[in-house]
């Protein structure tokens, strides 16, 4: 699916949301350790089961533990099938084309029965950001990268806007289970699902809820046999429950301290770190250092209202990225005035000792005061007198 901030959950969580939803999912549960795993394979007593590394990363099924063990995804028989398995999987490392060449550490497995498909479709509901409403996407397709799809079979995908006043009508549900070819006697069933998705969507506070594969099975059933939801970050506030789903582990340790100075970051890829007081001015900021020859080593916004522990913090952050070669600081003054900014800027070079050129760039409120107090402080800080001149200036003192 399309790119979609927010925090994100494991598959078995995902699926214990959308089953609280009226969502229908295969019978299955979670283990930690391979006695757990061979124990709830027994009390499935299903013929046939499935068990699942639980990573935050998609391509599982084709990964490769780093011990030499292929596969995250597996399907067997017995529950001394699903204890060897699980034995295999937890605490290794699973490396898979979404996780990089580090991979990630499998902790639990997900063990459920398995379900034999006659047909696999692709079910997701995400936030139209031109319309400012909630807009169901659907493709007879299931099972592929929606992009793909897009690419191969545009045809082949249907879009559903929602008012999000008046919500997903049953009639809506109905007509797309329709379009997506589910036979007249499971419409109903699908039609539940459909509404089920929509529902935690809207009642969890996601931007986006993704079904890949919505499957219909053999036995004549419409089920979600793997999803994946993220949550708008700034409604949580509102689901201790969910905020309680959060895995530390599975994130950047430098975006989880920043997290907790309320900070912006997300690490990139290049050796020119950014400290900007806006989400648009970071996205500006990152463009100019590429249009000048440099490559942006992060996103970080600091907001609007940054003390000098926030910056302190931030300052810190950055340089726990050893690509780090320069920092440049682009900070527009409204509701902060220029000469406090300077001032926390200057304290917090102090307290980190750096060790990297800096370029500071100030607009906004008494930016003439907070220019002045850079450029008399006695630090290697340089001042810039715009946008340009400060992309300019970083990218010469990086390369040089």
């Amino acid at each position: 699916m399309c790119s979609v901030s927010g925090m994100n959950i494991h598959e078995y969580q995902a699926r214990d949301l959308l089953a609280e939803h009226g969502v229908p999912v295969p019978r299955g549960s979670v283990a930690s350790t391979p006695e757990d795993a061979e124990r709830i394979a027994s009390e499935l007593g299903a013929p046939e089961l499935v068990i699942k590394a639980q990573i935050h990363a998609g391509g599982r099924g084709k990964g490769m533990f780093k011990h030499g063990f292929a596969g995250g995804v597996h399907v067997h028989q017995t529950p001394k099938q699903t204890r060897e398995l699980a034995a295999k999987m937890l605490g290794q490392t699973l490396v898979t084309h979404q996780t990089g060449e580090s991979g990630r550490l499998v902790s639990r497995v997900l063990i459920t029965e398995a379900k034999a498909i006659a047909k696999e479709l692709y079910l997701a509901v995400t936030l139209d950001r031109a319309t400012a409403r909630p807009v169901v996407i659907a493709s007879t397709e299931g099972g592929m990268n929606i992009e793909e799809v897009a690419e191969k079979f545009p045809a082949k995908i249907v879009r559903l806007p929602v008012d999000p006043l008046v919500g997903l009508q049953p009639y809506q549900a109905r007509n797309l289970a329709r379009a997506l070819r589910i036979p007249s006697k499971m419409l109903g069933e699908a039609s539940g699902l459909i509404i089920g998705v929509y529902r935690t969507f809207i009642q969890c506070s996601c931007t986006l809820v993704e079904i890949n594969p919505m499957a219909i099975t053999t036995d004549g059933r419409v089920m979600a046999l793997d999803a994946k939801i993220n949550f708008d970050d700034n409604a949580l506030f509102r689901h201790e429950k969910i905020v309680a789903m959060r895995d530390l582990a599975e994130e950047d340790p430098a975006e989880v301290e920043a997290s907790k100075y309320n900070l912006n970051y997300i690490k990139l890829n290049g050796n020119i770190a950014c400290m900007v007081n806006g989400a648009g001015l970071a996205m500006a900021t990152m463009d100019i250092i590429k249009f000048y020859g440099g490559e942006p080593a992060n996103f970080l916004d600091v907001g609007g209202s940054a003390t000098q522990e926030n910056v302190t913090a931030a300052f810190k952050i950055i340089l726990s990225d050893k690509k780090v070669k320069g920092i440049l600081v682009n900070i527009f003054g409204g509701i902060m005035k220029c000469d406090i900014i300077a001032n926390g800027i200057l304290a917090a070079v102090r307290q980190i000792q750096l060790s990297v050129p800096l370029v500071v760039r100030l607009e906004g409120t008494n930016s003439k005061e907070g220019r002045k107090i850079i450029q008399e402080s006695g630090l290697n800080v340089i001042s810039a007198d715009g946008l340009a001149d400060a992309a300019q200036k970083i990218v010469k003192a990086v390369q040089s």
